[in-house]
C-alpha cells in the first residue's frame, strides 16, 4: 500500500514537472496569436510615428528624392522654366488637384516604414525567439544590426543607381519624346527602386538564418551554385520596376557575392563545428 502510495505521488510529481515544462517550452496558439498582436501592434506603432515624422520633414525627403531626376536633365536640356519654375524639367507635372495630398501621404508612409525598420525587425525577431534554442538566441542583435545595415545600404545602392536608370529609360524612346513626370509615378519608382533594393539585400540573413537551422545544407548551396546565378538574375528582374541592364547588374552582382559569403560562413561554422566535437571527444 505504500508503495502504491509512493508511485502514485511519484508520479503527480513527474506529470506536474513535465506539464511545467510544455508550459514553459511552448505556447499554445491563442498564447501566440497574442503575442503576435503584441509585436504587430508595437510595429504599427513605430512606423505611424516615424511617419509623422516624415510628414513634417516632407519638404526635404522630396528635395532628396528629387535630385535624381534633377541630374537626369541638365539645365540646358529642361523644359522652359516660365511653365514649370525655376527649375525647369526638374519639376514634376501634376495633373490632378489631390495628388499633391496623396504623394505627401506616400513619401510618409514609406519614409516611416523605412525610419522604423530597426523596431520591425526586433519585434519580429522577438516573435520568433521563444521557440529557437538558448545558443540561437544570441544572435538578436547581430540578427536585427545586419538586417537594418543591409537594408539600408541596398536603399543607397538604388539612390546611386537611379540616375542611371532614368537616363536609360529617358533616352531609350528617341529625341522626339519628351518626358514629363507625374509626382505619383515618379515616387512610387524610385521608392520601389529603393524598397527592392534593400529587401533584396536581406538575402544573406535568410541563407545564414536557414543554414543555421539546418533547413538547408551548406554543401547543397555550393552544388546549385549555377542555377543560383540563373535565379537571382531572373528574381532581380521581376522585383526592379525599371528593367534596365545597369539596374540588373547593380543588384545581381551584390545579390551573388552575398550568395557566396554565406557559403564561406557555413564553411567556416562547420569547420568550427567538427573542431569542438573533436575536442570533446
Amino acid at each position: 500500500m505504500t508503495n502504491t502510495v509512493d508511485d502514485t505521488n511519484s508520479s503527480a510529481r513527474s506529470d506536474d514537472t513535465t506539464g511545467r515544462k510544455l508550459n514553459n517550452g511552448h505556447m499554445t496558439l491563442i498564447e501566440h496569436l497574442s503575442e503576435l498582436r503584441n509585436r504587430l501592434i508595437k510595429s504599427v506603432l513605430a512606423v505611424a510615428l516615424s511617419g509623422i515624422a516624415c510628414w513634417i520633414f516632407y519638404p526635404w525627403i522630396l528635395e532628396f528624392l528629387l535630385e535624381p531626376y534633377c541630374r537626369t536633365f541638365p539645365v540646358q536640356d529642361r523644359i522652359d522654366s516660365r511653365l514649370f519654375g525655376p527649375g525647369g524639367g526638374c519639376n514634376l507635372f501634376v495633373t490632378d488637384p489631390l495628388e499633391p495630398f496623396s504623394v505627401r501621404l506616400t513619401v510618409a508612409g514609406y519614409g516611416g516604414l523605412g525610419l522604423a525598420m530597426p523596431v520591425v525587425l526586433w519585434q519580429g525577431w522577438r516573435f520568433v525567439a521563444p521557440g529557437l534554442y538558448r545558443h540561437e538566441k544570441r544572435y538578436a542583435v547581430p540578427f536585427v544590426a545586419a538586417g537594418v545595415l543591409l537594408f539600408f545600404m541596398g536603399a543607397g545602392l538604388a539612390y546611386w543607381s537611379l540616375p542611371r536608370a532614368l537616363d536609360f529609360l529617358v533616352s531609350i524612346g528617341g529625341p522626339d519624346l519628351v518626358s514629363l513626370f507625374s509626382p505619383q509615378r515618379y515616387l512610387s519608382f524610385v521608392v520601389k527602386m529603393m524598397t527592392a533594393f534593400g529587401v533584396a539585400f536581406q538575402f544573406p540573413i535568410v541563407l545564414i538564418g536557414l543554414q543555421a537551422m539546418g533547413i538547408i545544407e551548406n554543401r547543397t548551396l555550393r552544388k546549385i551554385r549555377s542555377y543560383a546565378i540563373v535565379g537571382i538574375v531572373a528574381l532581380v528582374a521581376v522585383i526592379t520596376p525599371s528593367g534596365d541592364p545597369f539596374t540588373l547588374l547593380a543588384l545581381s552582382i551584390p545579390m551573388y557575392v552575398f550568395y557566396e559569403i554565406s557559403i564561406l560562413w557555413g564553411v567556416v561554422t562547420d569547420r568550427r563545428r567538427k573542431k569542438r566535437e573533436a575536442t570533446a571527444s
